[in-house]
């Protein structure tokens, strides 16, 4: 392949990843078309997006792009798959995938720059996702006034009960 055949590729796949750096990395060569056509599909409806690569040349645009931790991942046949609401969205669509069809093998993942193995992103899906986490920091942070609400509130309450009980006895 000449040089600037590989530039093109190159400067393409970088297009097509755009922002992205949190991806995994996938073996889907087993799977045969029509599995492979509904992964693909269901990937799609979920803003996921799954692209077959040739290795030296995604090690090269991932490279100038700044992501890590794939170089030893990236041997055989490998797929990147990016998007999703957040990488922990995306290694748990993955992970189901791989669940249901034996021959999706997860090779690993990239996240936030370090690499993981096919175990790291199995861990990495069944922790919670980024809507979860928010919810919980939310709960915390309300929690302490909710308290504090409820306590002033409480013996309020029976004062203002007290004193409306008292006011109708003497009418």
């Amino acid at each position: 392949m000449s040089r600037q055949i590989k530039t093109m590729l190159i400067d393409d796949l970088q297009s097509r990843l755009g922002e992205a750096r949190d991806m995994l990395v996938v073996d889907c060569s087993k799977l045969d078309a029509i599995t492979a056509n509904k992964w693909r599909l269901d990937m799609r409806s979920k803003s996921i997006s799954a692209l077959t690569v040739k290795n030296s040349i995604a090690r090269n645009a991932l490279g100038r792009l700044g992501v890590g931790g794939l170089e030893d991942i990236l041997a055989g046949p490998s797929t990147l798959v990016w998007g999703g609401e957040d990488v922990v969205a995306l290694s748990k669509e993955i992970t189901a995938w791989a669940r249901q069809c034996d021959q999706l093998k997860i090779k690993g993942a990239s996240v936030e720059g370090q690499g993981l193995d096919a175990d790291g992103v199995v861990a990495l899906s069944k922790s919670p996702g980024r809507a979860e986490l928010i919810g919980q920091i939310a709960g915390l942070l309300l929690s302490p006034g909710a308290q504090l609400a409820g306590a002033l509130q409480g013996p309020g309450g029976k004062l203002a009960g007290c004193l409306k009980a008292i006011s109708e006895n003497e009418d």
